[in-house]
């Protein structure tokens, strides 16, 4: 078994990229946690973040893009005895997987997401994305984006998301503490992760400025999660908070259906009919 659950494939992230303290603090907790590391799988999108799968020696799934969050969703029904973890960029869950992600926290799919937000399209050189901010200067607006940003999170907790939370690359220990709530969260648990495209979209000095840390808050209220996640929209230049926004524990999607044959158990009933030469 791995003991660092690090693989050989080549890394070829840029040198600065957020991915790379997201990676390791996935790691980190997946370590830590004692979960057992076959009944972990891990889903990923189209875009820089996606190659996280390649360089993590864990089960994994690879989606079209937009199409991470049904594939996890999938994956999770079929298998509620598995831990899944979906990683996402902006363009990824925010553009074409829009609706996958609010039907996800809609019916409380027992999954943790986690968006590598970096605001913009890296690996197809500098487009903007749905958090890019107004003015933003790329390859598909190169006179400055005109359109106001979407705020994932309140989009989220509108849609009934059990656990909600900011993180951001540069902040490790915050970053490490938020995934690991995530994962031990009997639910959806959607992490927005802050991170800066080295090449495209190097913003750390206005993030570093801005975030601090929640404290003094109470996650079981809905209204003072709303509040908090609206003192920034991604437009304005305010305060920018870190930690976990919202949570509370209803039934998952899979307790609420019907009884059911799960796949393990029909695998096992197939397996016995062949040895019986039924």
């Amino acid at each position: 078994m791995n003991p660092t659950l690090i693989t050989d494939a080549q890394n070829t992230w840029c040198p600065g990229c957020g991915n790379f303290s997201i990676q390791h603090q996935a790691k980190q907790v997946i370590l830590e946690s004692g979960i057992p590391r076959e009944t972990i799988v891990l889903v990923a999108g189209i875009g820089c973040h996606g190659k996280i799968v390649d360089y993590l020696d864990l089960n994994s799934f690879y989606a079209i893009h937009g199409r991470a969050i049904p594939a996890a969703t999938g994956i999770a029904i079929a298998r509620p005895d598995l831990k899944v973890i979906c990683f996402a960029g902006d363009g990824d869950a925010y553009g074409e997987g829009l609706d996958h992600l609010l039907f996800a926290a809609k019916r409380n799919v027992d999954m943790t997401v986690i968006i590598h937000d970096n605001r913009v399209y890296g690996l197809t050189t500098g487009q903007y994305t749905p958090t890019s901010p107004p003015g933003y200067k790329g390859r598909s607006t190169p006179q400055g984006n005109v359109e106001r940003p979407l705020n994932p999170l309140e989009l989220v907790l509108a849609s009934g998301g059990t656990f909600l939370a900011r993180a951001y690359t540069r902040n490790l220990a915050n970053l490490h503490q938020t995934i690991g709530a995530a994962i031990r969260h009997r639910g959806f648990s959607f992490v927005d992760v802050l991170q800066i495209c080295a090449t495209f979209y190097d913003i750390h000095d206005y993030y570093d400025a801005r975030v601090y840390e929640l404290t003094d808050h109470d996650p079981g209220s809905y209204d003072a999660a709303l509040g908090k996640i609206r003192e920034w929209d991604y437009a304005k230049d305010a305060p920018i908070a870190l930690g976990t926004f919202y949570t509370r524990q209803e039934p998952t999607f899979a307790e609420r259906l019907p009884q059911r044959e799960t796949v393990v158990d029909r695998m096992e009933r197939i397996q016995k009919r062949l040895a019986e030469g039924v």
